[in-house]
């Protein structure tokens, strides 16, 4: 018997061995990673781009007092900015998602596969508002790709692998878990988000690289950590799939900038306070603070006061992750809206929608030779609050840009013009007549920041 036992062990060490694919149980998961970066690990690609960025060179720069004195002092030179990320193939014919950290501006980009192919890269789309950039690799086909999963299916504890290029070294796989889901108050860059938080170690350079489950499927695209030595401690972002599928399908639809449906609304998370004072049993939702006229939400019979728990079913607890439920939906279709007023819960239907550029926002520009030349301006309309990201209730014509002789005198973009010299601001027509005047001295009031501002000045 013994000796049969023998025969049966050689013979199955014989045996060939099978080429393992992606796991499909747990018992497999436990036994190697491997698989699922076969699959996963060729649709990731290093980005290296090139930006021109303007330095202004001073003789006082290394001087501990007339370096600061004189900042604005010294000739402005154009200089090379490297940067250096990560990225993820979507489709067979060169889609590629980063983030618009590491691309936005670029004057340059290539892109290296996994397998060493290299090619030249445009920018079809940016959001920095998501911190997302889509790009399109020149004369590239049958290439690899991932397919997306649906974020909002994945769970606090759910296995994750994290690929990417940390510090130029090359491709990297680390390994973790979901922390959490529904991160919504980190800044990355100027913009903010909603994120899934995970512990696979994220370095520089993973930025733009894939967080994937144990499919092998994009779960999200690695975007920030939080560090006080520039590694990773374990606290690291991901911007969700689900996003990530909507700012691909508007890539495809040729547009140039990632469009959110528009809601209109300022809203703030319902804290332990502001639930004792809605009488509600525990803090959930958000509750409307501002609320366009034009708005959907306003359409649909909401007003400011009410409390929205949640999106398509799924709960909301911040003005991020409301925003986020919209645009994962995308632009055309409905949501279903649950929100709470006094004692009763309502569900309501709302129309995904762009905001209107209406009325027109008759934008002009100041040409006459007084200290406002240079001066852009536009009447506020939901889609100029949309894009200046202004309160819902804004009203009165904004300052979009500032050149020239503009630029020195204090105004800021975003300003809302009240009056000039003592004369009230009610249309753009109205700019361009009051700074056509004759005058040297000159004494504009704005709104900035909710607060009353008055700019005196001398041409």
């Amino acid at each position: 018997m013994r000796l049969i036992a023998v025969i049966i062990l050689c013979l199955v060490a014989a045996l060939p061995l099978r080429a393992e694919t992606v796991p499909k149980s747990a018992a497999k998961v436990q036994l190697s990673f491997a698989p699922v970066v076969r699959e996963a690990a060729p649709a990731v690609v290093n980005i290296y781009a090139q930006r021109v960025v303007a330095q202004r060179v001073s003789p006082f720069s290394d001087d501990p007092f007339f370096g600061d004195l004189f900042r604005n002092f010294g000739q402005v030179t154009p200089r090379v900015q490297n940067s250096l990320g990560s990225g993820v193939i979507l489709s067979e014919d060169g889609i590629v998602v980063s983030n618009f950290h590491v691309v936005g501006n670029a004057t340059e980009i290539r892109v290296v596969l996994n397998d060493r192919r290299e090619y030249d890269a445009d920018i079809i789309l940016t959001d920095e508002e998501s911190d997302l950039a889509v790009l399109k690799l020149r004369g590239a086909s049958d290439l690899p790709k991932l397919d997306l999963a649906d974020s909002d299916a994945i769970e606090v504890g759910d296995l994750v692998l994290a690929i990417g290029n940390p510090f130029g070294v090359g491709q990297t796989v680390s390994s973790g878990i979901i922390s959490g889901l529904a991160r919504s108050g980190i800044a990355v860059g100027s913009g903010r988000g909603y994120f899934i938080q995970t512990d696979a170690p994220i370095n520089p350079g993973n930025s733009g690289g894939a967080l994937v489950d144990m499919q092998g499927r994009l779960v999200g695209v690695n975007t920030a950590i939080i560090t006080r030595s520039g590694a990773s401690h374990g606290i690291g972002f991901a911007i969700p799939a689900n996003l990530v599928a909507q700012v691909m399908d508007q890539a495809r639809e040729g547009r140039a900038r990632f469009q959110r449906p528009w809601a209109g609304v300022t809203a703030q998370a319902v804290d332990a306070s502001l639930a004792e004072a809605f009488d509600q049993r525990a803090p959930e939702g958000v509750v409307l603070l501002e609320l366009h006229p034009d708005s959907p939400l306003a359409s649909a019979g909401l007003q400011r006061g009410d409390i929205v728990i949640a999106v398509d079913d799924a709960p909301v607890n911040s003005g991020p992750e409301m925003m986020f439920r919209l645009s994962a939906r995308g632009l055309g279709g409905q949501s279903d809206l649950t929100y709470r007023r006094g004692a009763e819960t309502v569900t309501v239907g709302i129309d995904l929608i762009e905001p209107p550029d209406s009325p027109d926002r008759d934008a002009r520009v100041v040409e006459s030779p007084t200290a406002l030349r240079g001066l852009s301006v536009a009447r506020i309309n939901p889609a100029v609050i949309a894009e200046y990201h202004l309160s819902p209730e804004a009203q009165g014509i904004l300052v979009t840009d500032l050149a020239d002789l503009s630029a020195r005198t204090g105004l800021r973009r975003g300003d809302v013009l009240l009056a000039i010299n003592g004369v009230a601001v009610e249309t753009t027509a109205d700019v361009i007549r009051l700074a056509a005047e004759p005058t040297r001295n000159w004494l504009v009031e704005v709104l900035r920041d909710g607060r009353r501002v008055v700019l005196r000045f001398r041409l």
